[in-house]
C-alpha cells in the first residue's frame, strides 16, 4: 500500500517541486496540499495521511505551531523542510520538540537543480516514516530544564584500570558473541535469553533485572532519524556527577549541531557542547560530534578526541561506525555504547569490531523507534547485548560506574 501524504508549503514553486519528486515513487501517493498551517491542521484531521511535509515559515498559522495542532487532533508523522542556517536550526529544533519526527533541508539551489540525490532522500525519508507508525503522542524534547549545573570537571584519566569483577557470570545476562548460525537466529537468541517469545521481530526487550550495567570507561551513543528527541530522552536521566565521558553521534548537518548540543546542555544535568579537535574527556561531559565531520579518539592521546573532516567516500558524516571503532581499539571491554533510532546501518560494522572487543552494547527497541533501521541492523547481526525500551536507556546508563 502506497504511502498518503499531504504536502503543506506556501511557495508554490515547493510544493510543486515536492509533488514532482513524490510521484516519481509509486510507494508514494500525493492525497492533498496545503497553503498555510490552517489549511494543514484542517486537512490532516480530514485527510489522514501517513505523513505530513511541512514549511516551517508560513502566513496564518506558522508550521511549528501547526505540528503542535495536528499532535494534539490528529497525531502523523511529520516532515520539516528547513533552511541550513542558524535560525533554521533553531526552528527546527523547535519543529521536533513539537512532533515532528524529522527534517530535510530546503536549499533552493539543490531544489531549482531537481538535485537526483536529495528527490531520492526525500523519497527515502517519506517512504521511510510513513510506514512507521510510532508517534510521540506527547512531545518532550526541549522540555522541563533540570535545576542548576554542579561543577564536575574533574579531567578523565585515559590510564587507569579496574580491578572490579564482575559479580554476576557473563553468560547470565548477554548473548553469546558467537556468530549467529540460521538454527540460532539473533532474534531466537535474544528471544531464549529474555524467556520471551517474539521471534518474528527481534524486538522484544530484556527483563531490566537481568541486564548487566557495565563498568565502562567511556560512553559512546549513536542515532539519526528520530535521534535529537531520543537523545534528549536519555541524557537528562543522567546524574551531573555521571562517572564516564560521553561520545554523541547524531547524523545532523554541521549548521545543526552546535546548537543542538547547546539546547542539550540547556536541558540536562550533564554538560554537553559540540567537539573541538583535541577536547578532553571528562566525567559527566557529552560531546557531540561536528556535523559533516568524524570524531574519533587520538590514538597517542586516549583522554583526547579527533575530529577529522568527512572523507567523501563515507555515506555518513558523522558515522557511528568510524566512532566505535575508534573507542573499541582504545578501550575494548571498558566501552559500553548504545545504537539509538535511525534509518539505515550506520554503527553496524563498527559494533562488530567494539564486540570483538569485549565491549558491551545495548540497541533500542523496535517499538520506540521512530525508525528501527540502525538498532535492527545491530539487533539482526547478533551483536546486542540487550534490547531496551527508550525510556528505559537513561536509567540504566546512570548505572553505569567508571572502570
Amino acid at each position: 500500500m502506497a504511502v498518503t501524504v499531504l504536502v503543506v508549503d506556501d511557495s508554490s514553486f515547493f510544493r510543486n517541486r515536492i509533488q514532482e519528486a513524490l510521484s516519481s515513487d509509486p510507494r508514494i501517493k500525493i492525497i492533498g496540499t496545503a497553503v498555510d498551517g490552517r489549511e494543514a491542521v484542517a486537512k490532516a484531521k480530514e485527510l489522514k495521511p501517513d505523513l505530513i511535509t511541512m514549511d516551517v515559515e508560513m502566513p496564518q498559522l506558522n508550521g511549528i505551531e501547526a505540528v503542535r495542532q495536528i499532535m494534539r487532533q490528529s497525531p502523523t508523522n511529520v516532515l520539516m523542510l528547513s533552511s541550513l542556517t542558524h535560525e533554521g536550526a533553531r526552528v527546527t529544533l523547535e519543529a521536533l520538540e513539537a512532533g515532528a519526527a524529522d527534517y530535510l533541508s530546503k536549499d533552493i539551489r539543490a531544489w531549482m537543480d531537481r538535485s537526483s540525490v536529495l528527490r531520492q532522500e526525500l523519497i527515502e525519508r517519506v517512504v521511510a516514516l510513513g510506514k512507521s507508525r510510532r508517534l510521540r503522542s506527547t512531545p518532550t524534547f526541549g522540555r522541563n530544564p533540570p535545576p542548576a549545573k554542579t561543577d564536575n570537571s574533574r579531567v578523565f584519566r585515559s590510564d587507569v584500570t579496574s580491578s572490579r569483577s564482575q559479580s554476576v557470570p557473563d553468560s547470565q545476562n548477554r548473548l553469546s558473541r558467537a556468530r549467529p548460525t540460521p538454527e540460532s537466529s539473533p532474534a531466537r537468541a535474544i528471544d531464549n535469553a529474555r524467556g520471551v517469545a517474539d521471534a518474528s521481530s527481534g524486538a522484544a526487550t530484556y527483563p531490566l533485572t537481568r541486564i548487566r550495567v557495565p563498568d565502562a570507561r567511556i560512553v559512546v551513543i549513536g542515532a539519526s532519524t528520530g535521534g535529537p528527541a531520543a537523545l534528549q530522552k536519555v541524557l537528562v536521566s543522567l546524574p551531573a556527577e555521571f562517572p564516564c565521558p560521553i561520545l554523541l553521534v547524531q547524523h545532523m548537518p554541521a549548521t545543526f549541531t552546535k546548537v543542538f548540543a547547546e539546547r542539550l546542555n540547556q536541558q540536562c544535568k550533564i554538560r554537553v557542547r559540540e567537539a573541538v579537535d583535541g577536547d578532553r574527556l571528562e566525567p559527566g561531559l557529552a560531546l557531540l560530534c561536528q556535523g559533516g565531520m568524524q570524531m574519533m579518539l587520538d590514538p597517542r592521546q586516549h583522554d583526547r578526541v579527533k575530529i577529522l573532516p568527512g572523507d567523501d567516500r563515507m555515506t555518513y558524516k558523522p558515522s557511528l561506525d568510524v566512532t566505535y571503532a575508534s573507542v573499541a581499539k582504545a578501550f575494548g571491554p571498558k566501552v559500553m555504547a548504545v545504537t539509538l533510532t535511525g534509518m539505515g546501518a550506520d554503527g553496524c560494522d563498527g559494533a562488530r569490531l567494539l564486540k570483538q572487543a569485549g565491549g558491551t552494547l545495548w540497541a533500542q527497541s523496535k517499538d520506540t523507534c521512530t525508525i528501527y533501521g540502525m538498532p535492527q541492523a545491530v539487533v539482526n547481526a547478533g551483536l546486542a547485548d540487550a534490547v531496551l525500551d527508550l525510556d528505559d536507556i537513561g536509567s540504566m546508563l546512570a548505572k553505569c560506574r567508571y572502570a
